[in-house]
């Protein structure tokens, strides 16, 4: 089932109760998006829906006005489910705008905090309760919530929440809550591929469809251009494109290690810049994320952790340092910026080796990005180069030369230098002398003796000594004499 269009111009005309109304007003917001004007009325008669609509178009109210409604009208609590813990913080603070004025009690359950204040927030009897999967099966496996009175569910982020690393947790979920005749479903996202929406039939009851666009369609506000560069240049492309825009700027790494890297880089080049990425702790990604709405950070640098519904607005320029693993999560990178109807730009980096990789996002967006030349870059520098400081310590241990080995690292007794007793920098070779001071007679009167003594090289075995005879092992009997061999 599809819902119908409907051409609707303000929120009075969707069903919402008008304590609810007086909320939305509180929060100038006159014009509904499309799938709230869609997705709310159907949500209103308590029937599943799955909504489908571009990233930064008002899911968040599309689901929460019609879940804070139904819960007034039935006994029961509402729970959302979210993959991340960024975007839990984000859905409890929008839906804490509306409701506050009506006594909504909310309560986040997420990783990375302590379980004593989730402890007491339940205990405040919430109407919604806003997770993250693993936490909620911590609760569920220590017996400290139920869900059988969960009458509306919300699995936001619905393709990430269904795909194959999170479905185990979803069933244990799901097996925890009401049937699906007892409850009302919401799914919403930006992209549905055919096989996750199978799996979310199975878990709802004859869902309205709300298909603002096609699953995959990136925001059309938003210009999408992409440069064809070797990976070494990407870092002076990336000081370039700093220089050139103005505003705040997120930059999302492939990896972990890469955006701290990048933190690093940015931080070099003179511009404030922030990381935020799963090896992060939940206050350090707090942090940077607010430094960043509030101006403290310029740049935030990020994996796929905040492509996922984090609304920070006013970005100007979504940069792809690395071009993502999964085609879906480049529309949820670029619909960071050009939100809520504002013009935004997207950048993307692709070496000469990823072609199939950029055909395949374009494919899903049905669109071809436009090629641009990088020109003249940056003189080179060391940028990026996070063991910097560890070198002029004379620290070696994870740079490469320049002929792409590893240097020699010195150890105590290797044959490359040792570190002198009374401190100083290590000796590597000939060509580089240590600067220590010699060691005074007097000084070496007051060391031990072993240590002025030179090293002596054990002595080289012969064939009497190990036994052996014309390459054959030869054990003699116990209690006889080593036989001798004469030449």
């Amino acid at each position: 089932m599809t819902a119908q269009p409907q051409n609707i111009g303000t929120f009075y005309g969707l069903g919402i109760a008008p304590k609810l109304l007086e909320a939305v007003e509180r929060q100038k917001l006159t014009t509904p998006t499309p799938i709230q004007a869609q997705a709310i009325p159907a949500a209103l008669e308590g029937k599943d829906l799955m909504g489908i609509a571009q990233t930064g178009t008002g899911k968040t109210l599309a689901f929460g006005i019609p879940m804070i409604q139904r819960l007034a009208q039935v006994k029961g609590r509402g729970l959302v489910v979210l993959p991340t813990r960024e975007l839990a913080l984000q859905v409890d603070e929008e839906l804490q705008k509306i409701g506050k004025h009506i006594g909504l009690r909310t309560a986040v359950l997420i990783g990375g905090q302590s379980m004593k204040p989730q402890l007491s927030a339940l205990a405040r009897k919430p109407h919604i309760i806003i997770v993250t999967p693993g936490r909620l099966i911590d609760h569920l496996e220590q017996r400290t919530i139920s869900l059988k009175d969960i009458r509306v569910l919300v699995l936001d982020e619905a393709d990430r929440m269904l795909d194959m690393g999170f479905e185990p947790q979803i069933k244990k979920i799901l097996a925890s809550v009401p049937p699906a005749g007892e409850r009302q479903t919401l799914l919403f996202s930006a992209t549905m591929p055919p096989q996750i929406t199978d799996i979310a039939k199975k878990y709802m009851q004859l869902p309205v469809r709300v298909e603002i666009a096609r699953a995959g369609t990136a925001a059309d506000q938003v210009t999408q251009e992409l440069f064809v560069v070797q990976k070494n240049d990407k870092l002076r492309l990336l000081e370039k494109l700093l220089t050139e825009y103005k505003g705040t700027i997120l930059v999302f790494s492939r990896t972990k290690h890469g955006a701290k890297k990048i933190t690093h880089s940015v931080n070099h080049m003179g511009h404030s810049a922030a990381e935020i990425h799963s090896n992060r702790s939940l206050a350090q990604r707090r942090a940077a994320l607010d430094g960043f709405k509030s101006g403290k950070y310029r740049v935030l640098v990020a994996t796929d952790i905040a492509a996922r519904g984090i609304d920070v607005k006013g970005i100007e320029l979504v940069i792809n340092y690395d071009l993502p693993d999964q085609a879906d999560d480049y529309v949820h990178r670029i619909g960071r910026t050009g939100r809520a109807g504002h013009e935004g730009r997207a950048i993307s980096f692709a070496t000469p080796e990823e072609r199939r990789d950029v055909q395949v996002i374009e494919r899903l967006i049905r669109k071809e990005i436009p090629r641009l030349e990088a020109g003249v870059l940056p003189a080179p520098r060391m940028l990026g180069a996070i063991g910097s400081e560890r070198r002029d310590r004379g620290g070696y241990h994870n740079e490469r030369r320049g002929d792409g080995r590893r240097p020699q690292t010195a150890h105590r007794g290797s044959s490359y230098g040792t570190r002198p007793r009374t401190g100083g920098p290590v000796s590597l070779s000939a060509s580089r002398p240590s600067t220590a001071p010699a060691m005074s007679a007097a000084t070496r009167g007051v060391l031990p003796s072993s240590w002025n003594k030179p090293r002596r090289r054990p002595p080289t075995s012969s064939p009497r000594d190990d036994h052996r005879f014309d390459g054959f092992d030869f054990k003699p009997p116990k209690g006889k004499p080593v036989p001798r061999v004469h030449s």
